[in-house]
């Protein structure tokens, strides 16, 4: 997954009830970062217009090809982390439940959430071509981890829209939600004017497991993957367009990661010891000054989700996340 992200760590204390920040959050410190804060004024009524989670279910994490010694004796640089045993009806139960969250936590703050559905019926929303649920995207997480994910809308969203930037697409994929996103922003635009009320645009993206990446002089190291449950930060945000069409993004610098067991993780890596002799063929080779020699050890994870587990830590992170935005949302008004 993300290299960076300390998904198996220690929940830190607190968390649900931090503090709101100020613009200064905009530093890579901060929990959060904000663009055009000042957009935010005011806001009173709101329609929560798209809140979609996607789930990770499957990622690729490299670094360079060590060879040589790095090689041989144990360290991987790629990494393959697949996720097994989370069915839709999972994933939904969770979009749901973080959905009503978040909705509630919204009314605790003193802001008006009116219902979503005339706003997808109306002129405004003609030119909007809401997709299925779920939604599949392969994503960018980084330079050099990709990932596979299943974007899910909850049942009171009447359907599936993203504004720009909510998918970092990998490749083709993805590129014609990218295309709609245009058209999706301008329909809630239109729709804050005529009503008055601020669009809300949520998106998550959950991970599975953590993917640490060794720094410059790791010897023997390599990509070490671990179980854990977060939600991801850069990918997980939340957008406000106001009835002036302007956009407020409060974008989370820091996962939201939360401890427990969640799945089963087994090191299921076909032809193992043909790899293993190559590698040690390659440390041989470094050690006599031979070059040209590089064989990365590429390893693949299976997580088996626990039912009843893994939804409960997905849902314990993403009203955490709930917690963090609307904190800050409120913070702004």
């Amino acid at each position: 997954m993300k290299a960076y992200h300390p998904f198996a760590t220690t929940l830190i204390a607190g968390l649900s009830i931090m503090q709101p920040l100020s613009f200064a959050a905009a530093e890579d410190n901060q929990p959060v970062k904000i663009s055009s804060p000042q957009a935010v004024h005011g806001t009173q009524s709101v329609v929560i217009g798209a809140f979609n989670i996607g789930f990770i279910f499957q990622s690729v994490d490299n670094t360079k090809a060590t060879g040589g010694m790095i090689g041989a004796f144990g360290g991987t640089t790629k990494a393959k982390s697949v996720l097994e045993g989370v069915t839709p009806a999972m994933m939904q139960a969770i979009t749901d439940a973080a959905y009503a969250d978040f909705k509630a936590k919204l009314e605790a703050k003193g802001f008006t959430v009116a219902d979503s559905a005339p706003m997808f019926s109306s002129a405004a929303f003609a030119r909007v071509k809401p997709v299925a649920s779920p939604y599949d995207a392969n994503v960018q997480l980084d330079k050099k981890s990709t990932g596979k994910s299943s974007y899910y809308k909850p049942g009171a969203i009447p359907g599936l829209v993203m504004l720009p930037g909510d998918v970092a697409p990998s490749g083709f994929s993805g590129l014609g939600m990218s295309m709609s996103a245009g058209n999706t922003q301008y329909g809630m635009s239109q729709h804050a004017k005529a009503t008055g009320q601020a669009v809300i645009d949520v998106v998550y993206l959950i991970d599975f497991s953590d993917a640490k990446k060794p720094g410059a002089f790791s010897f023997g190291g390599g990509i070490k993957v671990t179980s854990g449950m977060s939600v991801v930060d850069d990918f997980s945000k939340l957008n406000l367009v106001t009835p002036e069409g302007k956009t407020a993004t409060i974008t989370l610098k820091q996962p939201v990661a939360v401890e427990g067991d969640f799945a089963q993780m087994q090191d299921t890596t076909k032809g193992a010891g043909v790899q293993k002799a190559m590698n040690i063929l390659g440390g041989f080779a470094a050690m006599r000054g031979m070059g040209g020699m590089k064989f990365g050890k590429a390893k693949t994870f299976t997580f088996t989700a626990r039912p009843g587990i893994y939804e409960e830590g997905a849902i314990k992170a993403a009203t955490l996340a709930n917690a963090r935005l609307v904190d800050q949302l409120a913070a702004l008004r």
